[in-house]
Parts: structure tokens; C-alpha cells; sequence
């Protein structure tokens, strides 16, 4: 179907427009971050071309950032690592065996997608109390564990179905067993999802709330989003360290994404142009 120049001109608007609605608050976050200080009581921090770096260092240090970003980064790297390759495999077995109750069994898993973390988190607090549990590592990865690996049961047993049945048949012929059917022919292949996934996943982590919110009291178990909320109520009533700090929680999700934003488009859009 051919596009008129006038149709083609509206969505580039509309576009511009919802791009400008999302970039907005960005671009003020920026600013607010690179400007001077507002905080009572702070010096001069270092700048560079009118811009005022200093404000992230100031940040970083009297926020502790450090300790923060290190449990972040230590609960999403297990988080992914597990929930990924325990997506894998069961994505597998759901997408290519059948097998008695696989269908009840999946629709179990669904229950992980559709069930919030509100409604779930006060009788988990108890369940790992009574473990002994909580105020530890553990309580932060494992809830975040069980709820990424339902989605991405999900997301791999699509694109496990939706694999070349031919290629996999060809593979058995040859006499390759089901560990060598997914890891030497359908993980390469599924690279794009598996990517798609692990962004997917990584965020979802690294921005969690909730969890360490009620899991622990420990500062040291304290993750970023968590840690800057502290932040915001009890070190600063400026906004442009707040805005600093902001900046700093947020940029290992935004490189990642930009890293592997090829991968991560390619997965998105692969079930829409599978045939």
C-alpha cells in the first residue's frame, strides 16, 4: 500500500511530538544536574565548559553511591544470569516437548507475569523471615528471580514454538541429543531474543523498589533506586544533587540499552517479520 506524502508527514509529527514528550523531562533532569549547586552549605564544585561536574562527584559522595551502585550491580548480574538461563531451559521444554500437565504448568508460570509485587510482598517478607532470610542478598535476587523467570518462560517458549521445526528435525536425524539441539542450534539462532531479554530483565531489576524497600534495613544491602530515595530525604533539600544522583542511578541502564540496542530492536521486532 502506497503512503501519501501528507500521511507521511503526519506520523513524522506525531512522533517528533511523543519523542519531545519523552525526551522533556530528560534534557530538565541534564540540566538540573549540570547547573549550580542549590544545597545549603556547598562549595563550588568543579566545572567544564559552564558545565558543573562537580555535581556528580558531590553526589557520589555524600549520597554513597558506591555501596549502592556495587549491590545493584551484584543483585541484577545474579538476577539475569539465573532468570536467563532458567528462562532458556524451560522456554525449551514448553516450546518443543510435550509432555503430561506441560499445559497446567505453563499457565502456573503465567501466574508469575500477572500476580503484582503489592500483592505478594508482605506474605513473602514472612516466608523468608521464618527462613531466615530476610536483611540479606538473597532476599533482594531470589522474589526478583522467580518473577523475571516467568516472564521470560514466556518470551522464549514464543520464540521456541516458533523456531524452524525443519532445522530441528534435522538435528535429531543427525542424532544430536535436546541439550545439543538448544544450546548448539536454537541459543545461537535466538541470540536477538535471548538479548531482548536480558535488557529487559536487567532493567526491571536494577529499578525495582519495592523489594529491597521491605526485604532489608541493612545500608549496605541498600540498592540505587532505593539508595536515592534515602538520598532525597536525608542529605539534601536541593535539587540539583538530587538531580545528580538521579543521573547516576540511571546511566547503567541507558548504556546498556545503547550497547546492545541492535540486538535488543532485532528481538522486539523478529515476531513480527518471522513467517
Amino acid at each position: 500500500m502506497r503512503v501519501s506524502r501528507a500521511e507521511r508527514s503526519a506520523n513524522y509529527v506525531i512522533l517528533i511530538a511523543f519523542a519531545l514528550f519523552a525526551l522533556i523531562p530528560i534534557l530538565t533532569i541534564l540540566q538540573a544536574a549540570l547547573g549550580p549547586s542549590d544545597s545549603a552549605g556547598t562549595g563550588e564544585t568543579a566545572t567544564f565548559a559552564g558545565l558543573h561536574l562537580g555535581n556528580f562527584t558531590e553526589a557520589w559522595q555524600v549520597g554513597h553511591f558506591g555501596s549502592y551502585m556495587r549491590m545493584s550491580f551484584m543483585v541484577s548480574a545474579s538476577v539475569v544470569v539465573v532468570s536467563v538461563g532458567l528462562s532458556i531451559l524451560s522456554g525449551f521444554a514448553f516450546g518443543t516437548m510435550r509432555f503430561r500437565g506441560s499445559t497446567a504448568l505453563f499457565y502456573l508460570f503465567l501466574l508469575g507475569i500477572m500476580m503484582p509485587s503489592e500483592a505478594i510482598v508482605v506474605p513473602l517478607y514472612f516466608d523468608l523471615r521464618t527462613l531466615g532470610l530476610t536483611d540479606t542478598f538473597w532476599a533482594v535476587a531470589l522474589p526478583q528471580v522467580a518473577q523475571s523467570v516467568a516472564f521470560g518462560t514466556f518470551w522464549m517458549r514464543a520464540y521456541f514454538r516458533s523456531s524452524s521445526r525443519s532445522l530441528v528435525e534435522a538435528a535429531r536425524l543427525d542424532g544430536a541429543s535436546n541439550r545439543r539441539i538448544l544450546w548448539q542450534v536454537l541459543v545461537p539462532l535466538a541470540r536477538p531474543a535471548v538479548v531482548t531479554l536480558t535488557v529487559l530483565v536487567f532493567m526491571w531489576t536494577w529499578n525495582e523498589f519495592l523489594i529491597p524497600l521491605v526485604m532489608v534495613t541493612d545500608e549496605s544491602l541498600r540498592t540505587a533506586p532505593l539508595g536515592l530515595a534515602f538520598f532525597q530525604g536525608q542529605y539534601t533539600q536541593g535539587f540539583t544533587l538530587l538531580a545528580a544522583g538521579a543521573v547516576i542511578v540511571a546511566t547503567p541502564v541507558v548504556a546498556l540499552y545503547l550497547v546492545l540496542q541492535r540486538h535488543f530492536i532485532a528481538g522486539m521486532l523478529e515476531g513480527s517479520v518471522r513467517e
